[in-house]
């Protein structure tokens, strides 16, 4: 579906969910040699919001995912994951359900110059590490005119954010290219990949090659990810990061340990992009330095076109 149709039914949906609404939220839950060592973050030219997003059964479909230029997805409490967008070539009118941050977070927007994000609250004493965090926080508190709660499924399920009433502009620059990345060529090499799944201890994204869409369709838990217009969401290019997921000194209202996802340091990492998984190795050297992504022989990884999917999975 064409950037005009996607913007046109998310325009729909949102008059739609407004409608609806009868109150704000006022709280809430050809690549060319390069090393492999991480360098510094350079001082990008894409203004990013990230957006915190529940990613279990009863918060889909999703809503502005698809509009997202990257999509992390890491592991939360009871092995489940849950994703943060970034959005910064554009904005969809309407993007959630919102969840809570976790620490993870806060190290891995690092590597964005001071980013906005959204989320829809966090745990009590991880309130103020936000705060001295070196991104600008908008919960519900913050900006209550910009949250609302949604009819179509209960409560934490449906907390949506309207970004247009954040103080927050869409650069109109794709936001990998504050990650040091960019679109190219693909590496020499690599396998044909017809799917891959990577899994969390209670949950599973899996990507399938659709060679006529020229895209990666994703599936959550089994299911095929939807927009809230019920299209297929697709990516261009999935990384998946082999990290440390260690516990952290937070715990969640039930009182399981929120895990922390190390994006600080090395490991294996495979690139999928045009149909191939291309092994590659990836190198962080501190929370100030971007992300590298390198094949075997010392080549910088370049991503295809679409959206960049990059899954933290737990090292085996």
């Amino acid at each position: 579906m064409s950037a005009a149709g996607v913007k046109n039914r998310a325009a729909v949906l949102f008059a739609v969910l407004v409608l609806a609404v009868t109150a704000a939220c006022t709280g809430g839950d050809g690549s060319s040699p390069s090393s492999t060592s991480s360098s510094p973050r350079t001082s990008g030219s894409a203004d990013v919001l990230a957006v915190k997003i529940d990613n279990v059964a009863p918060a889909r479909p999703h809503t502005g995912l698809e509009q997202a230029d990257v999509v992390y997805v890491e592991q939360v409490e009871a092995g489940l994951s849950r994703i943060l967008a970034v959005y910064s070539s554009d904005l969809p009118p309407v993007i959630g359900p919102v969840r809570s941050a976790r620490e993870t977070d806060l190290e891995l927007l690092r590597q964005f110059d001071r980013p906005t994000l959204a989320f829809s609250g966090a745990q009590s004493r991880l309130l103020p590490v936000i705060d001295r965090a070196p991104l600008d926080p908008v919960p519900p508190s913050k900006a209550p005119q910009a949250y609302f709660r949604g009819p179509d499924r209960p409560a934490p399920h449906n907390l949506y954010l309207r970004p247009e009433r954040i103080p927050f502009t869409a650069s109109g620059v794709n936001a990998v290219a504050e990650l040091g990345l960019k679109v190219g060529a693909p590496p020499p090499g690599g396998e044909p990949e017809d799917s891959r799944t990577v899994r969390y201890p209670s949950a599973s994204v899996t990507f399938t090659w659709a060679a006529d869409g020229e895209q990666w369709l994703v599936s959550l838990d089994g299911s095929p990810a939807r927009t809230a217009e019920g299209e297929r969401i697709g990516a261009g290019t999935v990384v998946v990061q082999d990290v440390d997921v260690r516990e952290s000194d937070f715990r969640d209202r039930s009182g399981n340990n929120t895990p922390f996802t190390e994006t600080v340091g090395s490991g294996d990492a495979v690139v999928l992009r045009d149909g191939r998984a291309y092994d590659a190795r990836w190198s962080r050297s501190s929370a100030d330095a971007d992300t590298v992504f390198s094949t075997p022989d010392g080549r910088r990884v370049d991503l295809a076109d679409g959206p960049l999917w990059i899954l933290y999975a737990p090292r085996g």
